[in-house]
């Protein structure tokens, strides 16, 4: 296949066996990912799982230990100054000039690049229309993700990293991003996105990778991920010893949970803080059971939820940790 043909039918994004170390920290390990043409992909993970080190990498902002990116079939080394042309990046915290105004501040950033969205156009998507002439130093968090978000757009890119593009925004305005993003996906754009919100993810994603510790744990689109867990309705209770039940100990503690994960319908239990998680099935049969041994164990409910699986459920279960975990 030669080099156009690789460029025009190829994948937006392609990485194979990318590894970068910090020090004695390998912040991603052998990681190999495919983002298609035209959607939008999900890079979810805790904090320290590498994925904003992925990105970097991905962004040309950073250079890999090992391993190959290729953006459209082309490579940094190469092919900086057409890839720069051709992506757009927001970045999880920005820093504008504070004394230039959000016009000049998009002027600036439209410069950057041949073609693009012109700056009426911009301020209008981002609805910064009152702020115009406002300098960036007097913005609010929400109106300086809004800039960031419009200086992504200004070279109408083929390609948009948003990393964690909805922080600081109130619901009003994250949902008109979104809106945006689901706009620039009829348009054909590829979206490749982190974030900490479930919504989010399971709104916008087209696919989503799982990544800890540096490598890819999960892949496939949000109803494929939370299908993993069986259809599985997801059961939390807190447990406190009835006043007459004497002192618990931990072989008591270790018995019961023993005893909980024996129920017929439970098909996993984890726990933290006190907390006992269990994915089960048939939560109508399930609930009536767990209620009848707390009884016999002479423990009352401090607390109980239930709720249906989500991609932070599929996460805990791979992980033992939640999203936003350090």
């Amino acid at each position: 296949m030669s080099m156009a043909e690789k460029e025009q039918s190829g994948p937006a994004l392609r990485i194979e066996g990318l590894r970068k170390a910090f020090s004695d920290v390998q912040a991603v390990d052998g990681l190999d990912l495919e983002v298609r043409r035209g959607e939008c992909f999900g890079l979810l993970g805790p904090n320290g799982a590498g994925k904003t080190t992925t990105i970097e990498i991905c962004e040309g902002l950073l250079e890999p230990d090992a391993g190959t990116v290729e953006l459209f079939g082309l490579d940094w080394k190469r092919y900086a100054g057409e890839l720069r042309q051709r992506i757009g990046i927001q970045l999880q915290e920005t820093q504008f000039p504070d004394k230039l105004t959000v016009e000049e501040t998009i002027r600036l950033f439209r410069s950057f690049y041949s073609r693009g969205l012109e700056q009426e156009e911009l301020i209008g998507l981002m609805q910064l229309e009152e702020k115009r002439s406002s300098r960036v130093g007097g913005l609010s968090g929400g109106q300086k993700q809004r800039l960031a978000m419009a200086t992504a757009l200004a070279g109408d890119p083929e390609l948009v990293f948003l990393d964690e593009p909805t922080t600081g925004l109130d619901p009003q305005a994250r949902r008109h991003l979104w809106e945006l993003v689901e706009g620039l996906k009829r348009a054909g754009r590829t979206i490749i996105l982190t974030t900490h919100y479930m919504e989010e993810a399971e709104r916008l994603c087209d696919r989503v990778a799982i990544m800890d510790h540096g490598r890819e744990i999960a892949l496939g689109s949000p109803v494929q991920l939370i299908e993993m867990m069986g259809g599985e309705e997801i059961v939390e209770l807190g447990t406190a010893r009835a006043a007459n039940a004497g002192t618990a100990r931990a072989a008591d503690a270790e018995e019961f949970v023993e005893k909980l994960k024996a129920i017929e319908g439970v098909r996993e239990h984890t726990e933290a803080e006190g907390t006992h998680r269990l994915a089960v099935s048939g939560l109508h049969s399930v609930a009536p059971r767990i209620f009848a041994l707390l009884e016999a164990e002479g423990l009352h409910l401090s607390e109980f939820r239930t709720h249906s699986a989500t991609l932070e459920d599929v996460f805990v279960r791979l992980t033992g940790r939640n999203l936003r975990d350090e």
